[in-house]
Order: C-alpha cells, then structure tokens, then sequence
C-alpha cells in the first residue's frame, strides 16, 4: 500500500458508490477512508475505515455536513478527494479549497441527458473532472469523457 497520500472517497449510498466501487483499482493501493452518507451494508474492505455522515440533500442539514467533514478532514488528513457524487462531495470540496486538498469528481452515470446537479456544481469546484458521456462535453468542455464505468 503506498503511505504517501491518502484518498477520502466520499460517495452516497446505492448506484454512486457501485460506481466509485468501480473505479477501485485506482485508489485501493493507496490508504484511504470512504465517507458514505448514509448507513449501508458494507463490503468487507470498507470495513472500519468507514465514516457516515448525516443525509443532506439540498437543505439545511448541509451546514451540519460541514462540521462532520471537517472533523473527518481534520482526523485523517487526505491528500485527496474522489467522488462519483452526490452532494456531500461539494462540501468537500469547498473545505478542500481552503485547505489545499485537490478533487477528481465522475459525473455520474445517471446524467445520461443532462448533467446532474452534483455535477453542474462540481465542474467549476474540482481539480479534475471526468464524464462517463461523450455528448456531455458540450456541457463539460474542460473535462474529460472517460466511458461509462459500469
């Protein structure tokens, strides 16, 4: 395991974390934490480096989620956030602004037709951002179309 960065995946639970599952073989030989929003039966790697943090869709529970993503941040000190979504990686995000932590963000999946909402966000609060869509990128011009992952 490479000890020097340490990745915070940050995922909600079902289909985002499916996907972020799917890109293991990215992040696995590093450390690293997940932080789910929401609790949720977990494989057996995820086993004890696992934080869950209050569900926060678009209300004001969201100002909580900064407090416990500060925490976290503060405990284990990543070098790096990754996410496939949905919304507790923007506060992430934000706080990593200001302390220095870079995001890759995959749009995820989902947003077949138009980005999703997690995505419109992340776009302009990410380090690097990545599509699943081809047809995506006349909404993303500056990030990059990877294929889909599942």
């Amino acid at each position: 395991m490479k000890k020097n960065k340490k990745i915070c995946i940050v995922s909600s639970c079902g289909g985002h974390l499916t996907e972020i599952r799917a890109l293991k073989s990215a992040y696995e030989s590093y450390d690293h934490i997940y932080v789910l929003n929401d609790q949720a039966i977990l494989a057996a790697d995820m086993q004890g480096k696992t934080y869950f943090i209050t569900h926060a869709e678009r209300n004001w529970k969201i100002i909580k989620n900064f407090f416990e993503a500060f925490k976290i941040i503060k405990k284990e000190k990543p070098n790096l956030f990754m996410s496939t979504g949905a919304g507790a990686i923007v506060v992430f995000s934000i706080l990593g602004k200001f302390l220095g932590i870079k995001t890759i963000y995959v749009e995820s999946l989902a947003g077949v037709e138009k980005p999703t909402l997690t995505g419109r966000i992340m776009y302009y609060l990410t380090d690097y951002f990545y599509y699943q869509w081809p047809h995506l990128k006349a909404f993303f011009p500056k990030g990059e179309c990877i294929g889909t992952l599942l």
